[in-house]
């Protein structure tokens, strides 16, 4: 037949799958068609049992005529290539598997990052990913969708989408004592994203906690500044250190220091904000945890002092969960246009459904009941694990468990390595508190585990203690 009658089944080949092929070579249509079905079978791109398109589709995809692809689906089924049974379409054949993986495929998927998979995580990073709230954020994403304006689907705002950065100002005002406004927050891919752009705009020397995330002071020194450590004790930072060491901004953790525990002193949050206005400097504010708070009153954000001199990082990551990479930067006035200069008018964005499903289950008050669920939930977890260690490990001590979702085990001297590797050999995934040490600090080091309560599901909670208890080391 001509293919002049393809143009008469549009309306009907506007159903099916999509199927990429490319005709060339010598050779009839038919031939061509044939050459690169088999092809994409034999490469894996076409898996056995895989329902290829109907061949009227197929034919107007790739203006052909549609007895050319009849022809060449019956040819292939002849040959064993597929399979056709009326009413239920054509497929490739279970037979025709694929050819190998190329030379060295398999060590190149194993070399690639992968997901920890551990009996037990105690890593501190991670908040309990079974308990994330499915329901509610659906609702939300259902009425969200359903409420968006036309242009929430269009090119938008490198801000960030407008519902949330009003429902986030609201929030932060009432949760956190964040002085903010909409045109002052800019949204990101999470915490990382938001210090990334900062470390861009940002110039010279940094202060950060002498402890604390060497990712974060990675993200710091990949943009070409340089981080000097400042002495953290139980009372946070010792921001007093700030005038000595030539910095133009510092990173503190002042809600819960990561990952020693305490919250930062009044005395102390007043001195830093005092150097910023006095130097120019701008402290960085990493909220990371200050929602979970448990025997103490709250502690809200140095933002509130000073938000011509603050910026507060937020993000989904410890509330919700990692996986939304959502995170948002309250900025003074005067670095928002430098912010949004290094973030782009387009790409590195957040997509726009989960930032108006963020926006929704703000503003009809899920996101603080699943904070106040969650608050009891880690407390349980947290006094479980010192009831436990009381009686199975009293000579282990356990501190910075007033807040947050981690607590920190102090071990003998000339212990920790040794407990990391017992703990692994058991199953279980943590850290010692040498990891997150600043190479430079002339502190002297602690030993301990930094223990993440927050990760492991109720149901192996009670397993993951009693491998941690094996794991420690014995009384004197």
């Amino acid at each position: 037949m001509a293919d002049e009658g393809v143009n008469s089944d549009e309306a009907e080949a506007s159903v099916g799958t999509d199927l990429h092929l490319e005709l060339s070579g010598r050779g009839s249509r038919r031939e061509q068609l044939m050459l690169a079905l088999r092809e994409a079978v034999t490469s894996g791109r076409l898996a056995p049992g895989t329902r290829l398109p109907p061949y009227r589709t197929l034919a107007v995809d790739l203006g052909i005529a549609r007895n050319t692809v009849g022809e060449a689906y019956a040819e292939l089924v002849a040959e064993g290539w597929l399979t056709a049974r009326q009413g239920s379409g054509t497929h490739v054949a279970s037979r025709a598997t694929p050819l190998p993986p190329p030379a060295g495929g398999d060590r190149a998927r194993r070399s690639a990052p992968e997901a920890r998979a551990v009996p037990y995580d105690f890593m501190p990073t991670s908040p309990d990913a079974s308990a994330f709230p499915r329901s509610a954020w659906l609702r939300s994403a259902r009425r969200a969708l359903n409420d968006a304006p036309g242009d929430a689907f269009g090119v938008g705002d490198p801000r960030g989408r407008v519902e949330l950065r009003t429902a986030l100002t609201e929030y932060l005002a009432r949760a956190r004592g964040v002085r903010t406004a909409p045109h002052r927050i800019v949204v990101c891919a999470g915490f990382a994203h938001a210090l990334r752009i900062l470390g861009e705009v940002l110039e010279g020397t940094v202060a950060v906690e002498s402890y604390g995330l060497d990712f974060h002071r990675s993200l710091l020194t990949g943009a070409g500044l340089r981080t000097v450590p400042l002495t953290v004790d139980a009372d946070g930072a010792r921001t007093a250190e700030l005038g000595a060491v030539g910095a133009g901004a510092v990173l503190l953790t002042p809600a819960h220091q990561f990952p020693t525990g305490g919250p930062l002193r009044p005395e102390r949050r007043t001195a830093a904000v005092d150097w910023a206005r006095a130097t120019g400097a701008v402290v960085l504010e990493d909220d990371y945890d200050g929602e979970f708070r448990y025997d103490r009153e709250p502690v809200g954000a140095v933002q509130g002092l000073d938000p011509d001199r603050v910026v507060y990082l937020g993000s989904t990551s410890k509330s919700l969960s990692p996986a939304l990479r959502l995170g948002w930067l309250a900025l003074p006035e005067s670095l928002v246009d430098d912010v949004l200069a290094v973030k782009g008018v387009r790409e590195m964005w957040t997509g726009v459904g989960d930032q108006l499903t963020l926006a929704d289950f703000l503003a009809c008050g899920a996101y603080d009941r699943h904070v106040r669920l969650m608050r009891r939930t880690y407390r349980r977890r947290r006094d479980r694990l010192v009831a436990v260690l009381a009686e199975r490990a009293p000579h282990i001590g356990v501190g910075g468990i007033a807040a947050g979702l981690h607590a920190v085990l102090d071990l003998p001297p000339g212990t920790e390595r040794d407990t990391v590797r017992a703990a692994g050999r058991l199953g279980l995934a943590l850290e010692g508190l040498g990891a997150f040490r600043h190479p430079d600090s002339a502190m002297e080091p602690r030993e301990g585990l930094v223990i993440g309560f927050g990760a492991p599901p109720d149901h192996a909670f009670n397993g993951a203690l009693q491998a941690l208890c094996t794991a420690l080391p014995p009384a004197p």
